[in-house]
């Protein structure tokens, strides 16, 4: 009776209620949501909330789990014609479509993706529709994991796992003496803790990492840099060992960076943004972390800086939308060329989910891929490492997921080759096959099963280049074509062993047709090289095939062309004689070109024209040098259907 009423009352309050302070907003700003949700309800009866302070509620049934709520909540705002780049933003968006997720109402989520594209970037929509058809495929990884809990897991939440030499360091909750109480959890202020793992990767006990300053606040997220012989974490801003705020009462997260012989310094530290999970990529000597900044997607992005050595050397870089979105992504993670990251965007397994993407240029990636139900689960799953040991991969990764320990536990798994669901990658360029290298742009290229159906198509782009990045398919049939360009068709039967992702390098060309005919004699022409035949022989010479090939060739390109072979010759000889001569000779021409696959429906007529059509004066009984009486000695193949074949 209680929801029923609340609901009820909800059109009124948003339409009439003016901005009144609640106790609400001070609860729910200090992230106490259950408390939050009691006061919002309470002033809601009342019809006190408005529009920001309404979709503070909604924010706190979804951050209580509490989704049935939360996404009726949030389509009322909608329902209301709120602009969704005012209040509803794109990052509520998600929060409405994870929401609608979690409920099972897949329907919904996909009638608001469709009248709403306007929300969402279109890699956005290009990932949603990857990973769902993945997800979805029952394609399986064929991989065989170890997972297991660690035993040095605590009730308080255990998170964020980082290689430190031998060792494994990781984030906690668990209460230490003299320890303040953070009053948004209940718990303690977090710290970073340390364990040794045996053989097999597993951790039974843990003691405090004391190689830092000792801090009353918080410490988290931890990255050792062999590189760098430093250890990057995230903290508290503090002064003089006080907490420092900003003008608006907010105390933000710092990241700061250790040397192991050497003095603490921040490296990025606003008092008005946090920063978290700092990973130092060596090979291209990036500071990759997760932060809320203004040009974020949604909530927050993983962006890098350019480093010297740990110095910072520009301003952060959002590393787009094809990775970030108006989820929130964090803990980012490169290990051969892959970038692992987790998000909370509506259409993983999960809250919290992990994916993987490929580098394909300094500033571009593949679309991410879920790593699908080993690692990931209903709940959240974030923090994910690995590293090669052995014959095979040891890893770790947090997770709040059904059976743990705690509100965050720590599993490590060992498993034989990198994680991930197989997909299938085709790339290329496209361009015309004359040596000439000229590439083409805007053509359409398709990806179909093999009974024909459309998986994806797409365009090349200014490059003529092409991508397509599927889910794992053992045959395809790829297609490429464009205006007046011939038609591209090839069949792949995809063969990969064991290999977890495979990527195809397939160039295409398109021949242009304008570019294989000419205008002879008043009509149009496979262009060819001018050819004799030896005299008064009608056999097909190695010189005569050469030029007869383009003419195979050009049928293969544009399959639909009609043709008509006529062969002339000079006034020298018998009309009758060289009547014969020519019909043997196109004879003779057809017969080759159907030896060599052109098929009898492209080849109309086949005809001799002997001495009838003489080019120049050199008639009968006309004296003519050799030159001008082999201006009369020709071959033509005409194009009958040329002014219909593109229509």
């Amino acid at each position: 009776m209680r929801a029923t009423f609340i609901l009820l009352f909800i059109s009124c309050s948003i339409c009439f209620s003016q901005k009144k302070q609640s106790k609400g907003d001070r609860l729910f700003f200090q992230y106490a949501y259950k408390q939050a949700i009691v006061s919002y309800e309470e002033d809601l009866a009342k019809g006190y909330l408005d529009i920001a302070q309404y979709l503070n509620l909604a924010d706190s049934y979804y951050q209580v789990d509490n989704y049935k709520k939360a996404s009726e909540t949030y389509l009322d705002v909608l329902s209301n014609d709120i602009a969704l780049d005012s209040i509803m933003d794109s990052h509520r968006f998600n929060k409405m479509l994870q929401s609608l997720s979690k409920t099972g109402n897949q329907n919904k989520i996909d009638s608001l993706l469709k009248s709403n594209k306007n929300v969402f970037s279109n890699e956005l929509l290009e990932n949603v529709k990857f990973n769902e058809e993945l997800l979805n495929s029952n394609i399986s990884s064929d991989l065989e994991y170890q997972i297991f809990n660690l035993n040095s897991n605590s009730p308080q939440g255990d998170f964020s796992p980082a290689f430190y030499n031998n060792k494994l360091l990781f984030t906690s909750g668990r209460p230490k003496t003299k320890k303040q109480k953070y009053a948004p959890s209940g718990q303690a202020y977090l710290d970073i803790f340390e364990g040794t793992p045996d053989a097999v990767g597993q951790l039974a006990t843990a003691t405090i990492f004391k190689e830092l300053k000792d801090s009353d606040f918080h410490k988290a997220t931890p990255y050792f840099s062999n590189e760098l012989s430093s250890l990057l974490y995230v903290l508290s801003n503090t002064s003089e060992g006080e907490l420092l705020f900003d003008d608006n009462g907010k105390n933000a997260l710092a990241i700061g960076m250790k040397p192991q012989n050497g003095e603490f310094r921040f490296l990025l530290r606003d008092l008005s943004t946090s920063f978290y999970y700092p990973f130092y990529d060596a090979n291209s000597g990036k500071l990759y972390f997760s932060a809320k900044l203004d040009d974020s997607y949604g909530g927050t992005d993983i962006y890098f800086v350019y480093t010297n050595n740990g110095q910072i050397m520009s301003a952060p870089i959002n590393l787009g939308p094809r990775v970030n979105s108006p989820g929130n992504e964090i803990a980012p993670y490169v290990f051969e060329n892959s970038l692992y990251f987790s998000s909370d965007i509506f259409y993983g397994l999960g809250g919290m989910d992990v994916y993987k993407t490929n580098f394909e240029s300094e500033d571009s990636f593949s679309i991410p891929v879920n790593l699908g139900g080993e690692i990931n689960s209903d709940k959240d799953d974030f923090g994910f490492i690995i590293k090669n040991k052995g014959d095979g991969l040891l890893g770790y990764f947090s997770s709040n997921r059904t059976g743990g320990k705690g509100d965050d536990d720590i599993y490590g798994f060992l498993v034989d080759q990198k994680p991930g669901l197989k997909t299938l990658t085709l790339r290329g360029k496209i361009s015309e096959p004359y040596g000439n290298e000229k590439v083409i742009e805007n053509a359409a290229v398709r990806l179909l099963k093999s009974d024909g159906t459309v998986i994806s198509e797409i365009t090349s782009n200014e490059d003529g280049m092409y991508r397509f990045e599927i889910p794992w398919r053992e045959e395809v049939i790829l297609q490429a074509s464009k205006e007046r360009y011939s038609m591209y068709t090839k069949k792949m039967v995809v063969v990969t062993g064991d290999e977890q992702e495979t990527t195809f390098d397939v160039d295409i060309g398109l021949s242009l047709y304008d570019d294989l005919v000419e205008e002879k004699e008043g009509q149009t022409v496979i262009k060819l090289r001018k050819f004799f035949f030896k005299k008064s022989k009608s056999a097909i010479t190695p010189e005569i095939a050469i030029e007869l090939n383009k003419v195979v060739e050009a049928v293969n390109s544009f399959p639909n062309i009609q043709l008509r072979i006529e062969t002339h010759t000079d006034s020298r000889g018998g009309s009758s004689t060289n009547f014969r001569l020519t019909q043997a000779r196109s004879d003779a021409i057809k017969k080759y070109l159907l030896a060599n696959g052109v098929s009898g429906t492209n080849i109309l007529y086949s005809i001799g024209y002997g001495e009838d059509k003489i080019l120049n004066n050199c008639t009968n009984g006309v004296f003519c040098l050799e030159l001008l009486h082999k201006q009369n000695q020709r071959s033509l193949i005409v194009v009958l259907n040329d002014n219909v074949l593109f229509q």
